[in-house]
């Protein structure tokens, strides 16, 4: 049993459509953002795009000049809010049996309603959204996000303690508890546990996916900080370090490739949490969050580096940072066969 790497065969990706009544701040800019990433992932598979009501959601494509083709399935389904990475089902593969664990999700330790939200991946498997073969798991009580755990394939799982062990999820099962259960559900050999690392502006308790991702089982792509005054420095730093005390399972030092942090950006003075490493890795391509800033550019080359054989594509996303996320925030993918 293992949980698959993210650059393995994929069936399709799944975003969660924004409405009036979710939580985003500049809502036309953030459906111009939703619409861009839509048009982008089609290019390389099929999207499922979850959504409250269709003909709501078709016309807010159709009004950005996006046409929804065969390739693109809509299911409605009642929704809080659009982060499907953390809302998600997380795929398990175990021999030829292909699984959907659906884990409690609780708005990031009960900071934002999430009742619907909780419910959207057991509706989407009752709605025939998965192929017949695929299981749902009902992994109750235990919580966790998908952008709060990074893979490689081979049984290594990377997450953040201050997330994994943040009161309001998990908090009645210790360190060593958490990790045996991580190790049961998705057939692990050991976790990475980042101890340090964050980044200003950001809500989730440190989710990985914002901080360091695997790109392979031998290279890492994660956010560096070079300027001694930003206070994400020092953060930043002691993840770097301790990124660097890492070993592979053959005992090697990881390949690891830095990624800038992009230019502060503020909404009504509250520092937004930018990041280059919440990228999305799809069927032949990299898509990479961009801040609309020249070192836009220096991150693609980056990650160019660690997937010389897919297209790195930059789409803008600063308007997806008005609800403190990003591109892999808002996606969830699901192996091919799904």
């Amino acid at each position: 049993m293992r949980i698959p790497a993210e650059w393995e065969p994929q069936g399709f990706v799944q975003l969660t459509w924004p409405h009036a009544d979710t939580d985003w701040y500049d809502l036309p800019h953030v459906l111009d953002c939703y619409v861009q990433v839509a048009r982008s992932i089609v290019k390389y598979e099929p999207l499922l795009v979850v959504c409250r009501d269709r003909e709501e959601c078709v016309a807010d494509m159709a009004a950005r000049g996006f046409v929804p083709g065969p390739s693109v399935r809509l299911v409605e389904c009642p929704l809080n809010d659009t982060w499907a990475r953390d809302h998600g089902g997380i795929s398990v593969l175990d021999g030829p049996r292909k699984r959907v664990l659906d884990f409690v999700f609780n708005g990031w330790g009960l900071k934002f309603g999430s009742d619907l939200d909780n419910q959207i991946t057991r509706r989407i498997y009752e709605a025939g959204v998965f192929a017949p073969d695929v299981e749902l798991c009902d992994m109750r009580p235990f919580v966790l996000e998908g952008g709060s755990i990074d893979t490689d394939g081979c049984g290594t799982l990377m997450a953040t303690s201050e997330c994994l062990l943040s009161v309001n999820r998990n908090e009645y099962l210790t360190r060593e508890q958490i990790e045996a259960r991580l190790c049961e559900a998705f057939g692990l050999r050991r976790v990475l546990w980042l101890d340090h690392g964050g980044i200003v502006g950001d809500d989730t308790d440190s989710h990985v996916d914002i901080l360091a991702r695997f790109c392979s089982p031998d290279t890492i792509a994660y956010t560096r900080c070079e300027d001694p005054s930003d206070a994400n420095y020092a953060p930043l730093n002691a993840m770097e370090a301790q990124l660097r005390s890492f070993r592979t399972l053959d005992g090697k030092p990881y390949n690891l490739i830095p990624l800038p942090l992009p230019p502060a950006m503020y909404l009504d003075d509250y520092r937004l949490p930018a990041s280059y490493a919440n990228f999305l890795i799809v069927n032949g391509a990299v898509l990479l969050p961009g801040a609309g800033a020249p070192l836009d550019a220096v991150a693609a080359a980056q990650l160019q580096k660690a997937f010389p054989e897919r297209q790195v594509e930059v789409i803008d996303c600063r308007a997806l940072l008005s609800g403190h996320g990003g591109l892999h925030c808002i996606t969830m993918n699901y192996p091919e066969g799904y």
